[in-house]
C-alpha cells in the first residue's frame, strides 16, 4: 500500500467512557515515523506529547498514531466502534492533503468507570504489555470483561502508555531430541543420503506429533549431534502448553521410536522470546552496583544465572546476589546483583528458566569501563593569600550523583568545591594565607582527592599533591661592612623557609651578581646564602640584594657595602726589586701607584721606619725615600717594604725591595738606572723601571734579569710585557675580582684579540708578552658559563696571532725555560670549547680552525669534520659515529679545533722521540662523559719512513701537572704512506709520534730475527710432521696397554697443535708488513687461531702430567679410556677454546685484539698477551710439581706400590718428557714475556726467536725418539732381523737389571739428587690381579 507519493496512516483507538452527558472530543496524539509494520512497533514505549500530527510531503512514510477519544456520554462508545468497523478503507485525505491515506483504524483498549475506579481492558486480539502487568493492579475476574488472559485488565489507565497491543505472534522453539543408535559421521553431512533419510523420516514424525499444538505451522530438523544422535530441531507455532507439549512429544515417541530408538525422556525445549531482560544501570562503571533483571510470565522458581566468557554458574556470595519470586502470581522475576562489580566481570550473561523441559532463556553482554579521572599536576603554592584552583574532570560523559574532595596532610587547608555536572568537571579553590602554613611547616605536601560517586555507587579518584611554601622571612649580616680593597668580606642571608625556585644576589642596579662568588645551602627548616668576596675591589661598593625566588614570589634583602680605595699588593710597583748598595753609599728608593689619593706612606726596614716624599708623574704617583746605607749595619741584607695606609686606616705592604748593603770594594758594575753590583751578580728589575725602550706615559709590565758580567750589566733574562697586553693583563685580573665579570667578557675578549693583532710583531721586543695573553686567557677561560661563537672567534683570532710562525722564535725561548705556558694554553682553548653553545658553526684562521656539531634529538647524524691547513701541508680527519652520539644528551655540543704549529711547542715527554710533523686536533663535548668514548682520527704522515707512529694524548696531569703525551686508550688502526689513522676510547687534544723502540725493518736485528724465525719454523714444521709420521708407524706397536695410548695420544696431539700454531705462525706474518696489517680480519683470525693452538700444546702437556699424577696416586682406581678420552680432549682443547674465544670476545669489539705492528695478542692498550702467559706458566709450574712427585714416588715407593721393571722404564720415560718439555716450553715464553716491555733488551729477542722456533725439534726429540718403545718399535720394522735379535737379547738382559742401580747413569744422577748412594733394587710385591693391572698402566704411561 505504500507509494512514494502518498503519506499511509494507521490509527489505533482508544476510547474513554465517561458518564457525562455531552459529548467532548479530545484528541491527544503520538506521532513516530514507521518504515517497517505496525506490529514491529508494538514493543516501543513512546513519550506522549500534546501536539498536533505532522507529516512529510516529499517522503511516504508511515505512521501509528495513539488517539485517546474520551465520550462524556458511554452510549457513543459502541457507535464510534460501529462506524469505525464499517469504514472502507484506505480513506483517502481531503483537499489540503490528498496524498494522506489512513489505512486502518482499529479499538485496541476500552476503559469504562466501575464503582470508585476505572477498569481498562483489552479488545479482542490484544493484551497488555508485560511491564504494566508488572507494575499495575489487574482486575481480571470482573464478569463484564473478556476472559482467557490473566492480565486484560488493569486498574487505570496508564498516563503515559503504551496500551494494550496484539497478540498472536509467532514463536520460534528450538527443541532436541536424543535417538540411542550409534553416530555416524555421515549425518554431519547434509547432502549425504542417510542424513536426508534421517531428516525426512524425522520430520514427518515431528509433524504428525506436533501439529495438535494452537497455530502450528511447521517443524525443521536443523543438524544431528554426536551422544547417540542428538537431533537438533525447531518447531513454528503460536502458542504451546506444558500439557500440549508433552501430549506432542508421546505421540512424537510412539511415531518414530520402532526405527530410531528415540529416548523419550530427553526432550528438550527452549524459549529464546518469552523473557525480558534488562540491566541497570545502562552505562556500568567499575565499581557499580548493577542488576541484571529476567521476567517470564512462566510460573517457576528454577532459574539459574551463568558467566558465558569463565563459564561461571552464578551463586549467592559477597559479590552476587540471586532472588527469584513470583509478581503478582503472574510472572516469574530472578534478580542477580553484582556488588562492586570489576572489569573481569564485564562479558555476557545467560539468565534461564526451567519448566519441565521447557528452557526460557534470555542472554546479554554487560560492558565495564573504568573510570579516569583528569586533574591538575603537582603543585606548589605559596602561601600569600591569594586563590589557587584545583580541577578535576570525568573523562566521560556520566550523569554523577556527588562529588567529594578530600585532603590529608599535616596541616589543614580547606577549599571550596564547585562542581558543574554537564562538563563533568569540578574545581576546588584555596587560599592559604601565613596563618595556615607557618615557616616551620614551609614544604609541606599536603594531598587533594577529588572523588567521583555514581548513582551506582562507583567511585574514582585522582590524587593532586599540593606543596605548600611560605613566603621566605629573611634576616641578613646586621653589622654594617666596610673595607678597603684587598680586604675580604662576607655576607649571609638567612631564610626561614627551605623551599625556593632560585636563589641569587644582584646590585642595585640589578645585575647578577656572578655565581662564584658566592654559595647557597639548604637545611630542612630553612636555607642562607653567603656571599663571600676575597678581595674586594672599588666595584664592589654599593648596596646587595639577597633574593629568594619561588615561582613568581620574590623575598629581598638588601645590604650595604662600603669599600674605601686603597691599592693591591700587585698594583703597587717598587723600584729597586733588589739592588746593591755600597756602605758609603745611599740609594733611591720608590712605590709608585697608578691614582693619585689621600694616602699616608711611609717606608719600613725591620723596627725602623722612613718617611716618604709624593712624586706625581702625570696619572702615576710615586712615594720616594733617599736611602743612606751609612744608617744601617753594614755589610746587612735587609727587605724593605712601604705602607700605604688609606682614611679608614687600613694599609696594604708593598712587594718587598732586597737591599744587599756591602763593603763596596768588588762593585764592578755601575749604572743610573739598574744600579751598581758584583760580578757574577743577578738582580731582578721592574721593567717599568729598567731602560727597556717604550712609549713615554704608556707602563710596560713584566720583570727583566740583569747579570754583571765584567764591568757591564747584560740582559739574561727578558720577560717584559708591551704596554697594551699590560693594560690587557691588569683588566683581566680585576676582571677576575669584578662581581659582574660574566657581563664585562664578551667585550674584554674583543679588546684582547684587537689588541694581541696590534702588537703582534712586538712579541720579539717583549717576550713577557706571550706568557701575559696565555695567562689572560688561562684565566678567563675559568669566567663562562655559556660561550657563543662571537665570543669564540675573538679567542681563536687572539690564539691565531700567538701561534703564527713569527712568534715561534718566542716560543722556543719559553721552552727552553721550561714553562708549561704551551700546555696552558691548549687547556684553556679546550675549557672555552667546552663552554660554546652554538649551532653548528665555523671558524677558520691560518694558524687554528674549530668546527662543532650540535647533537638533536631523535636519531643523531655521526659527527665527521675534515681540517686542511694548506700553508702547512697539513690535513686532518675527526669521525664519531652514531652509536656513540647516542648516549649524548639532546643539544650537547661537539666542538674540534685543530692547530697545525702547536705540536713544535708541546714538550716533549720523554727523550729521545722524534715527532711527526702533525696536527694537533682538539675535540670536546659540552657534558661530561664518564664511560668509555670512541672517537677515531687521521693525520697526514708527513714522515712514512721515520719510525712506528703512536697515537698519543695531551695528559695535563702528567709531569707534575705540566702535561705530557700519553698513549693510554688509543692505538694505530691504519698506517699507510699517506696518513696515520688513530683511534681513541676517551676525548681530549690528540695527535700522533714517532717511536724509534721497534727495531726498524731494514735493521740488521729485524733481519736477524727473521732469518733466525724462517730457519727455526722449517725445522720445526719438518720435526713435528716427523713426529706424527713417526708416531703413526708405532701405533699398534706402543699402545697396547691403556695408560700407553693416553700417553701416545697427548704426544700426538701435543705435535698437530703446535704444527697448527706454526702454519698460522707463517699466514700471520704474510699478512703483515712491519707496520700494519694488510688485511685486518685476516690478522684476528690468525691471532686467534695462533693463540688457540699454543694454549692447545700447554693444556695437553698438562693432561699428559695428569694422567700421570692419576696413575701413580690412585692405583687402585680404574676408569674406562674412553672418560679419559673425553677428558683429555675436553682439557685439551676446549679450555684453550673458552680462553681464546673471551679474549677475542672481550677485546675485538673496541679494536684492541692485536698488536698495532704484528698479527699477535695486544699488550700496550689491554694486556691480552696475559690470556696466554699466565695459562702458560701456570701448568709449567704445575706440570713440574708433578714431575717432582713422580721422581719422589719412583725412588720412595711405599708398600704395595712397587711397580714391575717393565713398568719403571715407562713412568721414568713420562717423567723424562714433562721433566724436559714443560721447562723448554715454559722458558721460551718466560723469554717471550719479556720481550713485550718497552726497551727491553735485545738478548731476549734473539733467545726467545731461538727458542721458539724450534719447539717442533724438541718434541720430536725428547716427546718421541727419547721414548724407548718407539726406539724398539722402530728398529724391528726397519733393521736387519740379525740386528734385531741382537738388540732384543741386550734389551732383555737390561730389562733384568734394576733401572736405578748404581750401574746406570741416569739412576746414579737421580740417587745423587735425592741423597742416596748404592744399589736401589725395586722388588713387586704380592697384589691382586686388578691392582696389579692399574700399576703396571701406571708406570707404562709413557711406554
Amino acid at each position: 500500500m505504500k507509494s512514494p507519493r502518498r503519506t499511509t496512516l494507521c490509527f489505533m483507538i482508544i476510547v474513554i467512557v465517561s458518564s457525562q452527558a455531552t459529548l467532548n472530543l479530545n484528541f491527544e496524539s503520538i506521532v513516530y515515523p514507521s518504515l517497517l509494520h505496525e506490529h514491529e512497533l508494538a514493543g516501543e514505549d513512546p513519550v506522549r506529547q500534546k501536539r498536533a500530527v505532522a507529516m512529510s510531503r516529499p517522503a511516504a512514510q508511515e505512521f501509528t498514531v495513539d488517539v485517546e477519544v474520551s465520550f462524556e456520554d458511554a452510549s457513543f462508545l459502541e457507535l464510534s466502534k460501529a462506524y469505525l468497523n464499517n469504514l472502507s478503507f484506505p480513506v483517502q485525505g481531503d483537499d489540503t492533503d490528498p496524498a494522506t491515506n489512513i489505512l486502518s483504524i482499529e479499538v485496541t483498549t476500552v476503559c469504562r468507570p466501575t464503582g470508585n475506579e476505572t477498569w481498562c481492558s483489552c479488545e479482542k486480539g490484544y493484551k497488555w504489555p508485560q511491564e504494566r502487568c508488572l507494575h499495575n493492579l489487574t482486575c481480571q475476574g470482573h464478569d463484564g470483561f473478556p476472559s482467557g488472559h490473566h492480565c486484560s485488565c488493569l486498574k487505570g489507565l496508564p498516563p503515559k502508555g503504551p496500551f494494550c497491543q496484539l497478540q498472536g505472534a509467532d514463536i520460534t522453539l528450538r527443541m532436541s531430541v536424543r535417538l540411542n543408535v550409534g553416530f555416524q559421521e555421515e549425518l554431519r553431512n547434509s547432502s549425504s543420503a542417510l542424513y536426508r533419510s534421517y531428516k525426512t523420516d524425522l520430520e514427518t514424525a515431528f509433524r504428525e506429533g506436533y501439529s495438535i499444538l494452537p497455530g502450528f505451522k511447521l517443524v525443521t530438523v536443523t543438524e544431528f549431534r554426536p551422544g547417540s544422535v542428538v537431533v537438533v530441531y525447531e518447531v513454528t507455532t503460536s502458542a504451546a502448553s506444558p500439557e500440549l507439549m508433552r501430549r506432542a512429544n508421546e505421540q512424537v515417541t510412539q511415531n518414530i521410536n520402532q526405527t530410531y530408538k528415540m529416548d523419550s525422556s530427553s526432550f528438550q525445549v527452549t524459549y529464546s522470546n518469552e523473557t525480558k531482560f534488562s540491566i541497570t544501570p545502562e552505562i556500568i562503571l567499575e565499581g557499580d552496583t548493577v542488576t541484571l533483571m529476567c521476567e517470564n510470565e512462566v510460573l517457576s522458581s528454577n532459574v539459574s544465572w551463568q558467566h558465558v566468557e569463565t563459564g561461571f554458574d552464578v551463586q549467592n556470595s559477597s559479590r552476587f546476589s540471586v532472588y527469584t519470586y513470583v509478581l503478582n502470581n503472574m510472572t516469574s522475576v530472578s534478580r542477580l546483583t553484582i556488588y562492586n562489580i570489576t572489569q573481569d566481570d564485564a562479558g555476557e550473561y545467560i539468565c534461564k528458566l526451567t519448566l519441565d523441559i521447557f528452557e526460557y532463556g534470555s542472554r546479554k553482554k554487560i560492558d565495564v569501563t573504568s573510570i579516569q579521572i583528569l586533574a591538575n599536576e603537582d603543585m606548589k603554592v605559596m602561601c600569600d593569600n591569594n586563590p589557587v584552583s584545583l580541577s578535576c574532570c570525568s573523562e566521560m560523559t556520566v550523569n554523577w550523583s556527588q562529588v567529594e574532595w578530600k585532603q590529608e596532610g599535616t596541616i589543614n587547608i580547606p577549599g571550596s568545591p564547585e562542581t558543574d555536572t554537564d562538563s563533568g568537571c569540578s574545581r576546588y579553590t584555596l587560599t592559604a594565607d601565613g596563618t595556615q602554613c607557618p615557616s616551620g611547616l614551609s614544604g609541606t605536601t599536603v594531598v587533594y582527592t577529588c572523588e567521583f560517586i555514581s548513582a551506582h555507587g562507583a567511585r574514582g579518584s585522582k590524587d593532586i599533591k599540593v606543596t605548600f611554601t611560605s613566603v621566605a622571612n629573611l634576616k641578613i649580616t646586621p653589622d654594617p661592612i666596610s673595607v678597603s680593597e684587598g680586604q675580604s668580606f662576607s655576607i649571609k642571608c638567612i631564610s626561614d623557609v627551605s623551599n625556593y625556585d632560585e636563589v641569587y644576589w644582584n646590585t642595585s642596579a640589578g645585575i647578577k651578581i656572578y655565581k662564584r662568588f658566592y654559595t647557597t645551602r639548604r637545611y630542612p627548616n630553612g636555607a642562607e646564602s653567603v656571599l663571600t668576596v676575597k678581595t674586594s675591589t672599588r666595584e664592589w661598593n654599593g648596596t646587595y640584594h639577597c633574593i629568594f625566588r619561588y615561582k613568581n614570589s620574590y623575598s629581598v634583602m638588601a645590604k650595604d657595602v662600603t669599600v674605601h680605595p686603597l691599592p693591591l699588593e700587585p698594583d703597587i710597583m717598587v723600584d729597586p726589586l733588589e739592588a746593591v748598595i755600597p756602605c758609603t753609599s745611599s740609594r733611591h728608593i720608590k712605590c709608585c701607584i697608578e691614582e693619585d689619593r689621600d694616602y699616608k706612606v711611609i717606608f719600613q726596614a725591620g723596627s725602623s721606619s722612613f718617611p716618604a716624599a709624593k712624586e706625581v708623574n702625570g696619572k702615576q704617583v710615586c712615594y720616594k725615600h733617599h736611602f743612606v746605607a751609612n744608617s744601617i749595619s753594614c755589610p746587612e741584607n735587609m727587605d724593605v717594604f712601604c705602607h700605604i695606609t688609606n682614611t679608614a686606616n687600613n694599609s696594604v705592604r708593598s712587594p718587598s725591595m732586597k737591599l744587599n748593603l756591602v763593603p763596596g770594594e768588588n762593585v764592578t758594575c755601575q749604572d743610573p738606572i739598574i744600579g751598581v753590583g758584583e760580578p757574577g751578580k743577578v738582580i731582578q728589575k721592574l721593567c717599568q723601571f729598567s731602560n727597556v725602550p717604550r712609549i713615554p706615559g704608556s707602563p710596560i709590565g713584566g720583570i727583566i734579569t740583569y747579570r754583571c758580567v765584567g764591568s757591564q750589566w747584560k740582559v739574561k733574562k727578558n720577560n717584559c710585557i708591551s704596554a697594551p697586553i699590560n693594560t690587557l693583563l691588569q683588566l683581566a685580573e680585576a676582571l677576575m675580582k669584578s662581581p659582574s665579570q660574566d657581563a664585562k667578557l664578551p667585550s674584554y675578549l674583543k679588546n684582547l684579540s684587537i689588541s694581541t693583532n696590534q702588537v703582534k710583531l712586538e712579541v720579539n721586543s717583549f717576550p713577557g708578552s706571550l706568557g701575559a695573553i696565555i695567562n689572560i686567557l688561562d684565566l678567563l677561560s675559568t669566567v663562562p658559563t655559556q660561550v657563543n661563537s662571537e665570543m669564540m672567534m675573538h679567542v681563536l683570532s687572539t690564539v691565531n696571532v700567538i701561534l703564527g710562525k713569527p712568534i715561534l722564535n718566542t716560543w722556543m725561548t719559553s721552552q727552553q725555560q721550561k714553562t708549561n705556558q704551551s700546555s696552558q694554553l691548549l687547556h684553556s682553548v679546550e675549557r672555552f670549547s667546552r663552554a660554546l653553545r652554538s649551532e653548528d658553526s665555523t671558524i677558520s684562521q691560518p694558524n687554528v680552525q674549530m668546527k662543532s656539531m650540535v647533537i638533536k634529538s631523535g636519531h643523531p647524524k655521526s659527527y665527521a669534520q675534515s681540517f686542511v691547513f694548506l700553508d702547512s701541508d697539513l690535513w686532518g680527519n675527526v669521525t664519531i659515529n652514531e652509536c656513540q652520539l647516542e648516549h649524548l644528551q639532546p643539544d650537547s655540543f661537539i666542538v674540534t679545533v685543530a692547530f697545525p704549529t702547536l705540536k713544535t711547542i708541546l714538550a716533549q715527554d720523554v727523550p729521545g722521540k722524534t715527532f711527526a710533523n702533525s696536527l694537533v686536533m682538539t675535540t670536546i663535548v659540552s657534558q661530561n662523559i664518564t664511560t668509555p668514548f670512541r672517537i677515531s682520527m687521521t693525520f697526514k704522515n708527513n714522515n712514512p719512513s721515520g719510525g712506528v707512529p703512536r697515537c698519543v694524548f695531551w695528559n695535563f696531569n702528567l709531569a707534575n701537572h705540566t702535561g705530557g703525551w700519553d698513549s693510554s686508550g688509543c692505538y694505530v688502526k691504519e698506517v699507510t704512506e699517506d696518513s696515520v689513522s688513530c683511534s681513541c676510547d676517551h676525548l681530549t687534544s690528540f695527535s700522533i709520534l714517532m717511536s724509534p723502540d721497534s727495531p726498524d725493518p731494514d735493521s740488521l736485528l729485524k733481519i736477524l730475527l727473521d732469518i733466525i724465525s724462517y730457519i727455526g719454523l722449517c725445522f720445526s714444521i719438518l720435526s713435528l710432521a716427523a713426529c706424527l709420521a713417526v708416531e703413526a708407524v708405532v701405533w699398534k706397536s706402543v699402545t697396547k696397554n691403556r695408560t700407553s695410548s693416553m700417553r701416545h695420544i697427548c704426544i700426538v696431539n701435543i705435535a698437530a697443535s703446535l704444527l697448527v700454531a706454526d702454519v698460522w705462525f707463517i699466514v700471520a706474518a704474510a699478512i703483515h708488513n712491519y707496520r700494519y696489517p694488510l688485511n685486518q680480519t685476516a690478522c684476528v683470525a690468525a691471532t686467534f687461531f695462533v693463540h688457540f693452538s699454543y694454549l692447545s700444546v700447554f693444556f695437553w702437556m698438562l693432561t699428559l702430567g695428569l694422567m700421570l699424577f692419576y696413575r701413580l696416586v690412585f692405583i687402585l682406581h680404574d676408569t674406562s679410556k674412553s672418560i679419559q678420552k673425553a677428558i683429555a680432549f675436553s682439557l685439551g682443547y676446549g679450555c684453550p677454546l673458552v680462553i681464546s674465544v673471551i679474549t677475542v670476545g672481550a677485546t675485538q669489539p673496541r679494536e684492541v685484539y692485536t698488536r698495532k705492528n704484528a698479527c699477535w695478542l695486544n699488550w700496550e692498550d689491554t694486556k691480552a698477551l696475559l690470556a696466554f702467559v699466565i695459562p702458560a706458566l701456570i701448568i709449567v709450574v704445575v706440570n713440574v710439581t708433578i714431575t717432582v712427585v713422580v721422581i719422589t714416588k719412583i725412588l720412595r715407593p711405599s708398600i704395595g706400590d712397587k711397580p714391575s721393571k717393565q713398568e719403571k722404564s715407562s713412568l721414568f720415560q713420562i717423567t723424562k718428557s714433562i721433566g724436559v718439555l714443560t721447562p723448554l716450553l715454559g722458558l721460551t715464553w718466560g723469554f717471550g714475556l719479556a720481550t713485550v716491555f718497552q726497551g727491553s733488551n735485545a738478548v731476549f729477542h734473539i733467545v726467545f726467536t731461538l727458542l721458539n722456533a724450534f719447539q717442533g725439534l724438541f718434541i720430536l726429540l725428547f716427546g718421541c725418539l727419547w721414548d724407548q718403545k718407539v726406539q724398539e718399535a722402530l728398529l724391528n720394522k726397519f733393521s736387519l732381523s740379525r740386528w734385531s735379535s741382537q738388540h732384543s737379547k741386550s734389551t732383555s738382559l737390561g730389562s733384568s737389571t734394576p733401572v736405578f742401580s748404581m750401574s746406570s747413569p741416569i739412576s746414579r744422577r737421580f740417587n745423587n739428587l735425592f741423597g742416596k748412594t748404592g744399589t736401589y733394587n725395586v722388588s713387586t710385591p704380592e697384589i691382586t690381579s686388578s691392582s696389579l693391572e692399574n700399576t703396571s698402566s701406571a708406570y707404562s704411561l709413557l711406554n
